[in-house]
Order: structure tokens, then sequence, then C-alpha cells
């Protein structure tokens, strides 16, 4: 998504004005930690949950700072941040998000890359085969995916469908969810027959035993830079989102996120 689609989608978004609204429709808040001294916020993209999750635990028990996580698209929580959400960190699964927030001097500093996400399509059709070319199989008349405008796995698999040539010939088929979180839903329920979705989402979490999935090759969609950015908190310097900041990037943090399917960044 270009800025001028970011901006557009934040226009379209203009209901996303308060804390209290957005957290009872729908985007799904999780806390970690019982230290009630320290605390921070963080902003996660949907295809990062698992392995977010498993961060934010370790973060806690090491620091005893405690962590609450708010999960929607990467599009979503960028319009919440512009319209003044308190998150203190923000982790979207592209850098086109972070890189929004930081030249609208939303940022503490610039955004960095912290690990390479990964498209696989999934199927839990024991019938189904997890294969590249099983969006064209006659018998599969639903594939899920995130919508391609505020999901960046969404656009990495319209991607790969127009690298294959394949977008027109089953554009019929697609069924769009609102985030990875939803997707996984239409996929996981067989809504739909099979979907796209993150690597993250299936490898080591209570989604791996449900169905099989295959990795989409690389070199078929843009690069999934996974980004992080320390949000800016008018009036105040928050410490704890730093030291999280840090850890994030440390050899440990890269070590959890590898074992749920993304690779290093170096």
């Amino acid at each position: 998504m270009d800025r001028i689609a970011i901006k557009n989608f934040i226009k379209a978004s203009a209901h996303f004005k308060s804390f209290l609204l957005w957290y009872l429709t729908g985007v799904v808040a999780l806390g970690c930690g019982e230290d009630d001294t320290q605390k921070i916020i963080v902003a996660a993209a949907s295809s990062t949950q698992f392995a977010i999750r498993e961060i934010t635990t370790r973060f806690t028990e090491k620091t005893g700072i405690e962590c609450e996580l708010v999960i929607a698209s990467s599009g979503k929580l960028t319009a919440q941040i512009a319209e003044g959400a308190p998150f203190d960190i923000f982790l979207a699964a592209n850098m086109k998000y972070p890189e929004y927030i930081f030249n609208q001097g939303l940022s503490e500093k610039e955004p960095h890359i912290y690990a390479y996400g990964h498209l696989v399509i999934w199927t839990t059709d024991p019938y189904l085969d997890p294969k590249i070319d099983l969006v064209l199989d006659p018998s599969v008349d639903k594939i899920a995916l995130a919508n391609p405008l505020t999901a960046p796995y969404g656009e990495a698999a319209i991607q790969f469908l127009k690298n294959r040539r394949w977008l027109d010939s089953i554009d019929h088929k697609l069924v769009y969810g609102e985030s990875i979180s939803q997707t996984n839903q239409f996929i996981r329920t067989r809504s739909a027959n099979a979907g796209f979705t993150a690597l993250s989402s299936v490898k080591n979490t209570p989604l791996s035993e449900i169905g099989q999935w295959v990795i989409i090759p690389q070199e078929e969609y843009e690069p999934i830079e996974q980004g992080v950015v320390l949000i800016r908190r008018k009036g105040r310097k928050n410490r704890a989102a730093e030291e999280f900041y840090t850890y994030l990037l440390s050899d440990e943090a890269a070590k959890i996120l590898e074992d749920f399917g993304y690779s290093k960044y170096e």
C-alpha cells in the first residue's frame, strides 16, 4: 500500500478516534505480566500474534514490565495510531506502515526491520493436498486471504497470484478476511477450502496440527519485512517501551521469532 492509499485508508477509518471505541469493536487486547507499576501497550499485526505472545511473556519474566497486546491488521493499527491511540510500540507485518508513522512525526525514531515473514497456502480439508497450484483445483471454490489493502500477507498473496498470472482466472473464488486472524478462521472452519496465510500462524502454534500447508517460494512476492517503530507519547518518555524495543532486536527474541517461522534480519 503506497502513502496515498494509507492516507485514504486512515481517512476512511475516522471512527477509530478513541481507545474505548476501537477496543469495543473487535480489536483483541491481551495482557501479560502482573506488575502494575510499569506497563506498555504493544500494537501488533495479526500475523505476529503467536510469536509476540511468547516474546512479551519472556520480556515480562525478565524485566517485570507488564505488556498489553492489541492485535489487528497493520493497516487498522496504523489508522488507530494516526488517530491518537495510546500505543507504545507498533509491530507491523511490513515496513510501509511504520515508515508512514515515522514520516508523520508520530514515532521516536526511524522504524527498524526485525525479521522477515513468509507466505504459505494452508488447507484443513483432508481431501486436498497442499501444493502451489492448489488454487487452480476445480474442487476449490473459495480461497481465503487477508485484505490486501490493510494486511501485508494479503498483499503478498495478490503479488504471487499476479506473478503466476492466475489472479484473473480465480478472482471469483477469493474471500477476504479483515486480518490474518479472520483469514485463518475461514480456513480452519472450512468456510474456505484453502487460503493464504503467514507461516508464523501455522508453525509451532495451536494451528500447526490442523491441516497442511506449503510455503510459497520467496522470489514470487516482495520480501515481507516485519517492521517495528517506537511510538511518540506526548509529554513523556517511556523507558519501559524503549527497553522492550531493544529486547525485540536481541538475539533471544530473534530465536523465538525463528521458532515461529520468521527469518532473521541481518
